[in-house]
């Protein structure tokens, strides 16, 4: 793991820009989190490339949410922490699930609308829920929330919203106790600004391209998870990597996600003989938890030597007007799911772990805060529940704005003591190296792939730990600026998934070690922080 306070250097010649709340992510954890501290001040949203750069506006299935009379936020509390194998902090997923339902209900006020029926929101099921409590729009219910949120920080004059801007460092006193700021590069002007904020909330979202197959988009490359590191809070539970069972094959990186709903709706697994298997491994077969599922498929592939297993989803009624986008989506490439079975295969999906924080937010660097999928609040322990995800973002995010008042209490510091405070000697040398950055980038995501991800060995973990050091110490700094910095942050976090994976000799929900097969609740029932030394 690389060891290193900044990557960056703080000049006196920087421009330096001033706001109360610096939100670094533009997805539904960023954006709703604007939305409410804009009643208490000015507040900066940076956005590493565009607004619809995110997972939030590639999120189909829905939002999980105890609304209906039928259900409840106890059972949504069951069904979460029977997921997330003896793992979730109870406190955290109570949290969610009692409080849900009012941010969900905030975010239909803010203008974020859901498929009726019969005069009421229709609700879904999907694997691991015990209850139909995913509220959808069609199977673009990500991007329906990302517009009607984006408009709503669009018109709110207390919101500033700024593309392009590449999270460099998290600015702060020489022993990481206490967070200033931002450095930040913006990609169309090419230059350095330092952002000074009473509070810096990281929404960043998730790491998926850190592996060679992922369901993320290009920017999910763990900056923000990286930058708090090197600032000096804990990165927890990254060895719990969930992999999405359904993803559609291709020969591209970034696949196009099948959503869990399909499975929620009737849609069945099936072999290359068109034989149905997951009854073979688990008593709610296709509706079992996402990291059984990933596993049952990776063996039906390797028991055959194929790339992929088949879902069958043309036994849905009307499945063109359900799943609209997956069916256009899978049409493009010939596959009519009305009739076809469709070819899918797992990929990295989301990241249990993160920056470590409590329940409102915080993280140990004062002035620090994280919130959506690069923090860890214990919440989804060792596997995250199905739509969870969503509703994290909201609720965290919310719960960060209710220490508002405290929040503005905070001065703010001037660059002249940001520089005083920043040493260069911390910051991370490249001299004489020939590796290119976005070459290691590409060596990096096979590694993982083949190393550190769906089955995991102690041989294969220490090769990698070995091989991602070798890359630490030969990337270039020459060429695209923004690919070193990123290359830095996907080699940083990917060490601590190693590590973390190693000392875990154990199988636990989204991490399964092959040597250790069986889930050891004697000595593993625990959280492994790490921290920047």
């Amino acid at each position: 793991m690389m060891s290193t306070r900044y990557i960056g250097i703080v000049k006196r010649d920087y421009d330096v820009k001033s706001t109360d709340f610096l939100i670094i992510g533009g997805g539904i954890a960023g954006l709703f989190t604007a939305l409410k501290a804009s009643a208490y001040g000015q507040v900066t949203v940076l956005i590493k490339k565009t607004l619809k750069d995110s997972n939030t506006g590639l999120a189909q299935g829905g939002i999980a949410a105890a609304v209906h009379e039928e259900d409840s936020p106890f059972l949504h509390l069951e069904d979460t922490l029977e997921a997330g194998a003896g793992l979730c902090n109870i406190d955290a997923v109570d949290i969610l699930v009692r409080e849900g339902p009012d941010c969900v209900r905030e975010l239909i006020r803010l203008g974020a609308s859901f498929d009726m029926k019969d005069g009421s929101v229709s609700l879904t099921r999907e694997g691991a829920h015990s209850r139909a409590r995913i509220l959808h729009s069609a199977d673009t219910t990500g991007e329906t929330i990302r517009a009607a949120l984006v408009k709503k920080c669009e018109d709110n004059p207390s919101i500033q919203l700024r593309e392009k801007q590449f999270l460099v460092d998290c600015l702060g006193d020489k022993n990481g106790k206490e967070c200033y700021g931002a450095l930040v590069y913006d990609s169309v002007c090419k230059n350095h600004y330092v952002y000074i904020a009473k509070a810096v909330i990281v929404a960043t979202g998730g790491i998926g391209q850190i592996f060679q197959y992922s369901t993320n988009p290009p920017v999910a490359t763990g900056d923000g998870m990286a930058a708090a590191f090197r600032m000096g809070c804990s990165l927890s539970d990254l060895e719990f990597i969930q992999f999405h069972p359904t993803v559609l094959y291709s020969r591209d990186t970034q696949r196009f996600l099948i959503s869990e709903a399909v499975r929620g709706e009737g849609g069945k697994l099936v072999d290359h003989q068109g034989k149905r298997f997951m009854h073979l491994y688990h008593p709610l077969q296709e509706l079992a938890p996402r990291d059984v599922v990933t596993r049952a498929i990776i063996k039906e592939m390797n028991a055959g030597n194929h790339q992929y297993v088949f879902l069958d989803a043309s036994g849905i009624e009307q499945v063109e007007k359900r799943f609209p986008n997956i069916y256009q989506t899978c049409l493009k490439t010939g596959i009519d799911i009305k009739k076809d079975k469709i070819p899918v295969s797992p990929a990295a999906h989301f990241s249990m772990g993160g920056i470590e924080t409590n329940t409102y937010g915080e993280t140990s660097v004062k002035g620090l805060y994280a919130c959506g999928e690069v923090a860890c609040t214990g919440v989804h322990g060792a596997n995250r529940l199905a739509s969870n995800s969503l509703l994290e973002g909201i609720v965290f995010g919310n719960r960060i704005v209710e220490r508002a008042e405290e929040i503005l209490y905070r001065r703010q510091v001037s660059l002249k003591e940001i520089i005083d405070e920043f040493s260069e000697s911390s910051v991370l040398a490249s001299h004489n190296k020939v590796l290119d950055a976005k070459k290691a980038q590409y060596i990096l995501k096979d590694i993982m792939w083949e190393k550190a991800g769906i089955i995991r060995t102690e041989t294969d973990l220490k090769k990698a730990q070995g091989e991602v050091e070798t890359l630490c110490n030969d990337i270039s700094k020459q060429g695209n600026i923004l690919d070193y910095y990123e290359t830095v942050n996907m080699l940083t976090v990917a060490g601590v998934i190693i590590q973390a994976a190693l000392w875990r000799q154990e199988s636990r929900g989204g991490h399964y070690r092959q040597d250790y097969p069986q889930r050891d609740d004697i000595r593993w029932t625990k959280h492994m922080s790490f921290v920047n030394c």
